[in-house]
């Protein structure tokens, strides 16, 4: 069966059912196109109705929290006023009660206060009263006492008067005894500090020259303190020093010419004075007269070129064979302020040395002192290695002799 239908117009064929079919299917859908708009539109009705719903919903709601806050509120404010009513209550009652404690208190104090001001007044009074009292006797004691004293003066007076110049006698007698006993004793530590210089001067000049020969001059023979006779190294004697020894405050001019006296009787050379203090003019040793002065710390270098002078005066006497002249030239020389200076000189060159000797001396002295600590420190410092090396390694190790330290002693 053929079911196909030609156009006229355009001669295209057409299948019937085929046809028929996409009328239906596009009637169908036009259907249900517009069911669906039909339903969607409804959805969108309800839809709104709904939000509509939904909105009166929460403004009910709202008005009804609003309405239960606001009752919340007026019921949280009534029950605030009951409670700060009854606090106000209670607080008036607890101050009321206060109040009448502390004016009980007040009234207690004040009858306190009032007992204790009644009770200064009767101490203050009793005060007074017993100072008076005593007042009243200790004037009738001074008059009772200066009634017994003035009994006991006028008896005792006349011994009294007796008694004070016997008293006077006694102190004065005691005055001058101490005074002479002060004297004595000033003079006996002076005489005493006097021997112990020339004790010194003699044991200096022993020790300083022990080929000289040294004589001392005994206590209450008269003359010098020390005579010093200088023998030269072919055992000539060579000329006589004498030495006087002064250990007093002040210097007195009598000295010189009783040491002069001194070496014109011992026939000695040269006369040299050994004192603490100098001349007005004089703070150092030099000549005054013929004879030397000088200090104790100055007598060394000052004997040193004095020995030294008698040994080549000698030596000059001896080459010339005692000629007049030259001897009267030599002693023009000796006793010359040239000759004084060039001494002087000498004897200060000769100190500087000693000074410059002494200070060389403490200085290395010093350095070896270092030097001997610091050679100490190494040989502790090798024991101890030495003992921790040995412990460790024992008998075992060959090398530990050769760390061992020779035993040898820092020789003086």
């Amino acid at each position: 069966m053929n079911n196909k239908i030609k156009c006229p117009n355009c001669g295209h064929s057409f299948d019937v059912e085929q046809a028929i079919s996409g009328q239906l299917e596009a009637h169908f859908k036009s259907e249900y196109e517009k069911k669906v708009a039909e339903q969607f539109e409804v959805f969108n009705r309800e839809k709104k109705k709904l939000e509509e719903e939904k909105q009166n919903l929460q403004k009910l709601k709202d008005k009804q929290d609003e309405i239960l806050k606001t009752e919340l509120a007026k019921i949280l404010d009534q029950e605030r006023e009951k409670i700060e009513k009854n606090a106000q209550e209670t607080y008036e009652e607890k101050i009321k009660s206060l109040q009448k404690e502390n004016d009980k208190r007040k009234a207690e104090n004040r009858s306190l206060k009032e007992k204790e001001i009644a009770l200064l007044k009767l101490e203050s009074d009793l005060k007074e009263k017993q100072e008076d009292m005593n007042l009243h006797i200790e004037k009738q004691l001074l008059e009772r006492q200066k009634e017994i004293e003035d009994k006991a003066r006028a008896k005792e007076r006349e011994g009294f008067e007796l008694e004070k110049v016997k008293l006077l006698k006694q102190i004065e007698d005691n005055k001058k005894l101490a005074e002479e006993m002060k004297r004595k004793a000033e003079q006996g530590s002076m005489q005493l500090q006097g021997e112990v210089q020339e004790l010194a001067l003699e044991k200096l000049l022993s020790k300083t020259y022990p080929f000289d020969r040294i004589q001392e001059v005994l206590k209450g023979t008269r003359g010098a303190d020390s005579i010093q006779t200088v023998i030269n190294a072919m055992q000539q004697e060579c000329g006589t020093i004498v030495y006087e020894s002064k250990r007093t405050k002040n210097f007195s001019n009598d000295w010189i010419d009783k040491l002069k006296q001194d070496q014109i009787r011992c026939k000695a050379d040269i006369a040299v004075l050994v004192t603490e203090t100098y001349p007005g003019d004089m703070d150092r040793f030099g000549e005054r007269d013929g004879v030397w002065i000088c200090g104790f710390n100055e007598i060394k270098s000052l004997s040193f070129v004095l020995r030294e002078m008698l040994i080549k005066t000698h030596s000059i006497k001896l080459s010339q064979d005692n000629k007049g002249d030259k001897m009267e030239l030599l002693y023009n020389y000796l006793t010359s302020i040239e000759f004084v200076q060039n001494i002087k000189r000498i004897v200060e060159n000769y100190d500087a040395m000693l000074d410059q000797l002494n200070a060389e001396k403490k200085a290395m002295t010093k350095i070896w002192a270092t030097r001997e600590k610091q050679i100490w420190v190494v040989q502790e410092n090798l024991s101890a290695l030495f003992g921790s090396i040995k412990g460790i390694a024992g008998k075992e190790l060959e090398t530990s002799n050769v760390l061992a330290l020779p035993d040898k002693e820092i020789k003086e």
